[in-house]
């Protein structure tokens, strides 16, 4: 099936990008967190289990469509009680000191200091409408436009393509039935020839340019000829294409706002720092060459390849 190209979100990936899911998970904006942390709900062996450990999970399994119910909390309750006494009993037996789990302890703590930097930034940044507006900008421009609905015939010759233009000067009502018969996109020759509703820009070039330049019922009368093949493309309509409103698109922006500001952020610390990477190849000694991947089998459809 012929896919067209989207608009590709530019949000960031990496450690920015997993901050900011670990943030946006846990982010509370309740009650102040000293209040709620000296509410007590058990003790095991004296030891507090607190509202707010509780309130935390509750949130994580609300987040799943599990009940926030008494029956759910103390089964919440239990869990913790639990984990508190095998924890207890590593801890009698040192394991907390030993290998792995010492690790893993630690990646627990930097990974929970770190969230708890995020959620301080992210709290203490808010986005301004100005940058909210020059994203939005970048939107419009991007989306809005004109939008076609058309048809094509993809063939392997330009002898082939030729004779279909031939064939449809003489009648072009059976353009449906030579795309059935002779194409070779397999996404749009049973549906004869019919793409729906895109966005030439979601195209290879040379497709989009000469959709773009025919009038509505109109046919390509030389072949167009793509990374595909050859193509015979007759424009059935054409419609403004509305951009979306701010308020459609403003969570997205909020979040890659964020993750952009964040990433400037930890990009600059990371600058700043003198990071020792031990036993680390020379910086001279050439690249391990990874094996080649196996050559996709080429698509049929005129789609532009996505940019990253």
């Amino acid at each position: 099936m012929l896919k067209q190209s989207r608009l590709k979100s530019r949000f960031v990936v990496g450690s920015a990008l997993a901050l900011m899911a670990l943030s946006a998970c846990s982010k509370n904006t309740d009650k102040p967190a000293d209040a709620v942390q000296n509410v007590i709900a058990a003790t095991v062996n004296g030891k507090p289990i607190s509202k707010k450990q509780v309130d935390m999970i509750m949130k994580q399994q609300a987040a799943q469509g599990m009940p926030d119910t008494p029956e759910m909390r103390k089964m919440v309750i239990d869990n913790i009680a639990l984990q508190t006494l095998a924890a207890d009993e590593a801890i009698k037996k040192g394991l907390d000191k030993k290998g792995d789990t010492a690790d893993q302890i630690e990646m627990s703590r930097l990974g929970i200091l770190a969230q708890g930097f995020v959620e301080d930034y992210i709290n203490n940044s808010p986005i301004t409408d100005a940058q909210y507006a020059a994203e939005y900008e970048k939107i419009k421009a991007a989306t809005a436009g004109v939008e076609y609905s058309a048809r094509h015939i993809l063939v392997e010759k330009e002898a082939d393509a030729n004779a279909i233009i031939a064939k449809l000067k003489k009648d072009v009502k059976v353009f449906a039935a030579l795309a059935k018969a002779q194409s070779k996109d397999p996404g749009s020759k049973d549906k004869g020839g019919e793409l729906g509703w895109f966005d030439p820009r979601g195209m290879v070039p040379e497709f989009g340019g000469a959709v773009a330049k025919l009038e509505k019922g109109k046919f390509t009368e030389t072949p167009v000829k793509s990374q595909y093949g050859y193509h015979v493309i007759m424009l059935d309509d054409s419609r403004e294409k509305a951009a979306p409103t701010l308020e459609q698109v403003k969570p997205r922006l909020k979040q890659q706002i964020q993750q952009e500001s964040l990433k400037k952020v930890l990009d600059g610390m990371k600058e700043k720092a003198k990071i020792d990477i031990i036993g680390a190849a020379p910086a001279s000694a050439p690249a391990a060459a990874s094996a080649p991947a196996a050559s996709a089998p080429a698509a049929a459809a005129p789609v532009a390849s996505e940019k990253k």
